[in-house]
């Protein structure tokens, strides 16, 4: 089963929380906890904050035990952009951009979660017993025979 939480408005940048939603894809909860709490980022906070809700929405509504469970995908939208004023020379000024960004936790109680690496070595795995090496029989690659060659 799915359980889900998601933190809307988190007034921090896409780009950064996407470099820690990486780390903890596809590990059990645990895991990504410890990963977590050792990560010296304002982002990290953030992830940690959502991933104990999402554990808790696990618990208390659906019946699930923690240990059981499974990051199955960490993904950070794009919320809405703030835009403020900075002062510049001549009585200019310019515009900042302050990003806000939607963060989004899947947990599953299911074990086999399909990560980069499993899908990485099915595919490596397809290569090798599917296809043949060469060539089908009979293709041979050279020049084709025009009109005038053909009259000779």
């Amino acid at each position: 089963m799915e359980v889900r939480s998601i933190y809307k408005y988190a007034r921090i940048s896409p780009f950064k929380v996407r470099e820690v939603t990486r780390e903890i894809q596809g590990l059990p909860v645990s895991a990504a906890l410890d990963i977590l709490a050792f990560t010296p980022k304002k982002a990290a906070f953030l992830i940690n904050k959502t991933l104990k809700s999402a554990i808790a929405n696990a618990e208390n509504n659906a019946n699930l035990k923690a240990d059981g469970l499974v990051v199955k995908e960490a993904v950070v939208g794009e919320g809405p952009t703030f835009k403020r004023m900075k002062t510049r020379a001549r009585g200019s000024g310019s515009q900042i951009l302050k990003r806000t960004s939607h963060i989004r936790i899947v947990l599953t109680d299911d074990v086999a979660i399909e990560t980069r690496e499993t899908r990485k070595a099915k595919r490596d795995q397809e290569k090798k017993g599917g296809e043949s090496a060469g060539k089908p029989a009979g293709t041979k690659k050279g020049k084709k025979k025009t009109a005038k060659a053909a009259k000779k």
